[in-house]
Order: C-alpha cells, then sequence, then structure tokens
C-alpha cells in the first residue's frame, strides 16, 4: 500500500484528519472532485474580497482545545455574527432579544416584552384545545406567539423548505431562543470569528505537506482508488458510497447570484435575511464585513453580494441539507447500519453521517477521532 489513509473530499472533516494523521508520522493523500480544496469553506478572492462560494462560514465554539487547534493553523479575526432580518423593509434585530422586541412592539423592558410573547403563546395554546402541536406553525406559534411567528419565521421557513409551514413537522422547531437582554450576538459560544485571510488559509495549513488531488472522482476509478491505502475516509454522500442499495437520500440545496456592487458598503452587515415572500431569496451575504471592519470597509471601493435561494436538491447540485422526516431518517439509519460494518472505512461530515453540523463540532469530532486512533502510537 502507497498510503496510510486515502481521504475522499477535502472539506474539514477530510483535511482535519490529514493533518492529524500526518503529526503521527502517517502517510495521507486526500482527493476531491471539485477543481478547488476546502470543500464548502472554500472562498474566491474578487475585488481584494473573500468571497464564500457555498455561503456563509462563520466559525464559533465554546470548546478552547478546537479554538486553540484552528487558531495554530492561522489566527482567527473577532468577526461577531449579528444578522438583521429585512420583512417588507422593516429591520429587525436576530436573533430575538429586546432590540427585537423594541423593534417589533415598542417595549422598553423585559417584563413588558415577557408580558407581550406570554400573551400571544398563550392564545396559541388556547387555540389548540388541548391537543400537541401537530406541524411547525402551531409549535412556533405556542413558542413566540403570532407576530413574530408571521414577521420573522412563516415565510422565511417556507423559502427554506419549499413547504408551507403547516405541511412541516413540529419537531423542526423544538425552541426558538428568546433573549430579553440588548443583544444582537447571535451565538451563545465563548469564541468566534473568521480566519485571518480567509478560509483558505485554514485549509492550505491543514494540507501543507500533504499530497492532494483535485478534479478526482473516487467513484470513477472505485477499485483502484480503494487499493492504494490501507484505509479510508469518507465524508461523501453516504447513499452513494453503497450505490443508493437501500434508495436515494433526499436533500435541501442552496444557489446563489452573486455580484459586484460599485460601492464600498452595501448593506451595512454580513447578513440580512430577507423574511418575506416578497423576495425569492432567503439572505443577502456582504462578504466584506466578514473581514473588513471599520475604515478598512470604506478602503475598499467595492463589494460583492450574493443572494441565496433554497431550492429542493436534483441530480448534480451541491447536496447542503439533511431533510430530517420519517423516511429519511430511516433510511439514513440503514445506511449508518452498513457502515458500522466497515473495518478499514471512517464515515465523517454531514454527507458522509447525513447530519447538519456546524464547523466546530466537525474539527471537535475528528479531534476525538484522532486521539483514539493514535493514543498507541
Amino acid at each position: 500500500m502507497k498510503y496510510d489513509y486515502l481521504i475522499v473530499g477535502s472539506g474539514l472533516f477530510g483535511s482535519v484528519f490529514a493533518y492529524c494523521a500526518k503529526q503521527k508520522g502517517l502517510k495521507c493523500l486526500v482527493i476531491d472532485k471539485r477543481p478547488h480544496l476546502g470543500g464548502n469553506v472554500y472562498c474566491e478572492r474578487v475585488e481584494g474580497i473573500n468571497v464564500h462560494k457555498y455561503g456563509a462560514h462563520i466559525f464559533h465554539t465554546s470548546n478552547k482545545e478546537v479554538w486553540d487547534f484552528v487558531n495554530s493553523i492561522v489566527p482567527f479575526n473577532r468577526y461577531t455574527n449579528s444578522p438583521l432580518a429585512n420583512h417588507k423593509g422593516h429591520l429587525y434585530n436576530l436573533p430575538f432579544n429586546m432590540n427585537t422586541f423594541y423593534q417589533m412592539w415598542g417595549v422598553t423592558t423585559p417584563e413588558q416584552a415577557k408580558a407581550k410573547i406570554e400573551e400571544q403563546k398563550a392564545e396559541a395554546v388556547t387555540s389548540l384545545n388541548g391537543r400537541e402541536p401537530q406541524n411547525l406553525e402551531e409549535q412556533a406559534l405556542t413558542l413566540v406567539g403570532k407576530d413574530i411567528f408571521e414577521k420573522l419565521i412563516k415565510e422565511y421557513t417556507e423559502k427554506q423548505w419549499g413547504r408551507k409551514c403547516t405541511e412541516l413537522p413540529a419537531f423542526i422547531i423544538k425552541r426558538l431562543p428568546v433573549r430579553f437582554v440588548f443583544d444582537n450576538n447571535y451565538f451563545n459560544d465563548k469564541y468566534q470569528g473568521i480566519p485571518i485571510g480567509g478560509y483558505n488559509k485554514l485549509i492550505e495549513g491543514l494540507l501543507t505537506g500533504i499530497e492532494t488531488r483535485v478534479n478526482t472522482d473516487f467513484f470513477k476509478n472505485r477499485e483502484y482508488w480503494e487499493g492504494i491505502a490501507d484505509k479510508l475516509v469518507y465524508t461523501g454522500q453516504i447513499d452513494e458510497f453503497y450505490n443508493y442499495r437501500y434508495g436515494i437520500l433526499d436533500w435541501r440545496t442552496v444557489s446563489f447570484k452573486t455580484r459586484v456592487e460599485d460601492t464600498p458598503n452595501y448593506q451595512g452587515n454580513a447578513v440580512v435575511n430577507y423574511t418575506s415572500h416578497a423576495e425569492p431569496y432567503t439572505r443577502t451575504i456582504e462578504h466584506k464585513h466578514f473581514e473588513m471592519f471599520g475604515q478598512e470597509v470604506y478602503d475598499c471601493p467595492k463589494t460583492i453580494v450574493s443572494e441565496e435561494y433554497s431550492t429542493e436538491y436534483k441530480d448534480g447540485m451541491e447536496p447542503y441539507y439533511p431533510v430530517n422526516d420519517e423516511r429519511n431518517s430511516a433510511l439514513a439509519e440503514k445506511y449508518h447500519q452498513l457502515a458500522l460494518q466497515e473495518k478499514n472505512v471512517i464515515f465523517g461530515g454531514r454527507l458522509a453521517e447525513y447530519k447538519y453540523y456546524d464547523m466546530a463540532p466537525i474539527v471537535e469530532k475528528v479531534l476525538r477521532i484522532s486521539h483514539s486512533l493514535y493514543s498507541t502510537l
């Protein structure tokens, strides 16, 4: 065998795994079918701005080991995620906090905001006549009431899933965080930021000294690739790995329309969600605000804006989000049981596990796997 590990996919799971293996003196080959490394964290450089090609990626964690690890590869900046919601031209701060409630109702104290929300929640509970919520709409109304639901959740969610809220299962919204403080920081995590110089710097640092090949499809010559390494790390779609033995898993996907704006500051914020059907896209991303602050924004005379559209996945598209309904959960479990029987294959990441992941839990999981694999080396 030429390699200790063949790693299929150069996203965060594959790249961190390769880095950890190299630290233990093991030889890896990383292949990716795309023309670039980095998976969905890959950025394109346009007008001096790092454009998140596959959607906004904001690293956040409360795990100091994970934060120290990624910062040992490349230092991260101090970006704080504070998105806005635009509902028919009216702006609201996210997550739901005292700023949101002031914008919604004019209330100025936590007691006033709590009273308003509890009043509307009680109306929703009463309308159920003692039964449990049967769909996402009923569930959301019992959590935050009609005003927040109708302006900030309903149509945005319908655009995301391509279905009415009354057709979506209640468990999709198990809880909706409500904060009775004036704090627009979206995440509760202790650490958050963007790699200084962009995510490509992180991937480059992880894969330094490791052999890589792009434009390389594992499935076009599977027998060859499986024969050149002792073990396989697979981060692609799990149903494809098993040749769709039990059927095809469903996904939601997103597409982007990206343009250059001849202005240094288009929307004043990195992320603005559009929560009504008046706009077909779910949100707009102004990429420079991830890495440029204060005067830096105006020193760069142009800006890049992406509109994000949520659509049904079709063959040939990039799969993004697993569809967590009964059919797909049962089907995924069948594939997971097959995967458990593999002795020389490690499945990892959202595609291989049919599970949505933020970035930090991926890093944490790979570090945990690596500690276990290499503890005796």
